[in-house]
């Protein structure tokens, strides 16, 4: 391990050495991109960030003797980084890079590069083509904001070196990841926001190919000693985000009739910048993902394939609904309109035509998830392969009975955005009704002979708690995101009652640019210091007039506001004063018809 370090340092110098080099050489023969209209960047930026990247990969791995073992990787990469540099300098269509990357694709399949994920060697060399070819324009892709690209791919070089660099030997292929990762670590000193380098399509098809590839050596060098969910898990965990933007892209403009090939201001870290969060956080966002991805196929790799089953499916079904959430954002001008009047893309008009479908999907995979886990958790090692067994008999009559009881009781009635307490009470009312009949069903066709009341009841407490989740999920985000803008009107809300909790979700909904909640206010002294809405109450009237006359507020939204009528006169003269807006939110029936 110690001689990985050494070469990430190694790396790391050379890296930070040649990146000025050549943002210096882009400058003097113009190799510069422009902003345009569906790019994300507004000043004119060199690019050649790539050239170094490669250079330092590529000649420090020929310089250690690697060139020897592992001839196909440095070609097949130094040829995907030659073809960016063609399109960076030419500007090539994308019908002929396609093809020049299915030949370097059909290169290194030829020396033994495989996915091995199927026994069919057809089907084999075909998936591979696709995974080098689509991994590669997933990074392509990706390199869409200051420090995405080269952040993301740091964390899978990263990931695969925790999950293949402990053996001993460890493959080749971990070395040259060891490289990359420190080349890529010093391309982000002049790369993160704002960037005085762009690595260009040279280093996000370098980089891309090489995760592929790289993916493709360690597993088939680990095919032997790992199970099969390992080889196919592990590099889809770690290079899980590239696929995510690349999917919801992909889909996103195909539905709304534009073509792929295309740039565009629609991947993940644009709908995040869309939605309140700046650039340097979005970016954190998506390297944190990818973190956890990265974790996910370390755990898969090195621990017990069952648990790891569990914790994918999950992490698989947040990144989910995480894309189903930003897929609402508006990021075309001519985005269709919601029913209601507000902006969504058309990808979410056909999910919301067909979101009921998608509900009982994801539902039945929960259930099952909820299970397996349940009986897990009360069967380790031995008991649980005597137990396995009756797992697999029940799961069907488990999944039918409990998806019937959900749809009985009302479950699919609701609206996700509006999820309420009174939900989770039909939620409990379907969970309950349906391991009831489940037990009753099991004790008809087995007499329940051998089946444990502990794994219901564990079954019960994880499936609500996935369901509860899954469906508060839009709510957390939305709230996650809003409370993590980086700037906003400042809003103070006097009244920490029921009045100004509703003021509260007045101001926030209804606030088209975004708001900062500084907190509440009220009267009464045994509310202070309390949170209500995860907001503090910052204290009375006199902790409101010092927070106006220190300038920390723009706005005050009375909910109750205050009860002296003259207090609420010297209110109203202060923040004239100080030039704070003051508002009352007021809710009023309205008899249309008389009785």
């Amino acid at each position: 391990m110690a001689s990985l370090f050494w070469q990430m340092g190694l790396a790391f110098v050379t890296a930070l050495a040649l990146v000025p080099a050549c943002r210096r050489a882009a400058r003097r023969y113009g190799c510069v991109a422009l902003p345009r209209e569906e790019r994300w960047h507004r000043e004119p930026t060199p690019m050649l960030g790539g050239v170094a990247l490669a250079a330092t990969v590529i000649g420090l791995s020929a310089a250690t003797g690697q060139a020897l073992v592992l001839p196909a990787l440095l070609a097949g990469t130094g040829l995907m980084c030659i073809l960016g540099l063609t399109d960076d300098v030419r500007t090539l269509k994308p019908a002929t890079k396609l093809v020049v990357q299915i030949a370097v694709a059909s290169l290194l399949v030829f020396f033994g590069y495989r996915l091995n994920w199927v026994e069919s060697l057809t089907g084999d060399t075909l998936l591979t083509l696709i995974w080098i070819v689509g991994i590669t324009n997933a990074f392509n892709l990706l390199d869409n904001m200051d420090g995405l690209c080269a952040g993301v791919a740091l964390i899978a070089g990263v990931a695969l070196i925790a999950a293949y660099g402990g053996a001993a030997p460890s493959p080749p292929e971990v070395s040259f990841a060891a490289l990359l990762v420190g080349a890529c670590a010093a391309f982000l000193v002049y790369n993160v926001h704002p960037a005085s380098i762009f690595m260009g399509d040279s280093g996000s098809l370098f980089i891309g190919a090489s995760l592929a590839t790289v993916t493709l050596g360690l597993g088939g060098a680990a095919g032997g000693q790992s199970s099969v969910l390992a080889v196919i898990a592990v590099p889809a965990f770690v290079l899980l985000i590239p696929i995510l933007d690349t999917t919801l892209v992909t889909v996103s403009r195909l539905l709304s009739g534009r073509t792929p090939a295309t740039g565009g201001r629609d991947h993940t870290s644009h709908r995040l910048v869309a939605i309140g969060l700046s650039e340097r956080r979005a970016v954190a966002t998506l390297w944190g993902l990818a973190a956890i991805g990265g974790g996910i196929g370390v755990f898969v790799r090195h621990f017990e394939p069952g648990w790891s089953l569990v914790l994918g499916a999950l992490f698989l079904v947040a990144m989910a609904l995480f894309a189903v959430y930003l897929a609402q954002v508006r990021v075309y001008e001519d985005a269709g309109q919601a029913p209601g009047g507000g902006a969504i893309t058309p990808i979410v008009v056909n999910f919301v035509y067909r979101r009921r479908v998608a509900e009982v999907l994801l539902d039945t995979f929960l259930v099952a998830i909820a299970y397996y886990a349940a009986y897990r958790l009360r069967f380790e090692g031995d008991d649980w392969g005597a137990q396995f067994p009756r797992f697999l008999e029940s799961l069907p009559i488990v999944v039918g009975v409990q998806m019937l009881a959900l749809f009985v009781t009302g479950v699919y009635r609701g609206v996700w955005r509006h999820f309420s307490l009174m939900d989770g009470v039909v939620f409990v009312q379907g969970v309950v009704a349906g391991v009831t009949a489940v037990v009753v069903t099991l004790v008809f066709a087995y007499r329940f002979d051998g089946y444990s009341r502990t794994v219901f009841a564990i079954y019960v407490l994880l499936l609500l708690a996935l369901l509860l989740a899954s469906r508060s999920s839009f709510r957390l985000m939305g709230e996650f995101v809003r409370r993590r803008r980086p700037a906003g009107e400042r809003v103070v809300v006097y009244g920490a009652d029921d009045a100004g909790v509703g003021a509260l979700r007045e101001v926030v909904g209804g606030s088209t640019a975004g708001v900062q909640i500084v907190g509440f206010l009220d009267e009464d002294d045994t509310r202070h210091g309390a949170r209500v809405h995860g907001y503090r109450v910052l204290g009375g009237y006199d902790a409101l007039a010092a927070l106006i006359e220190a300038g920390e507020v723009d706005s005050v939204v009375l909910g109750a506001g205050p009860a002296d009528a003259v207090r609420l006169r010297a209110l109203e003269r202060l923040c004239a004063g100080r030039g704070v807006a003051l508002s009352r939110i007021r809710v009023q029936v309205e008899n249309l018809v008389d009785r």
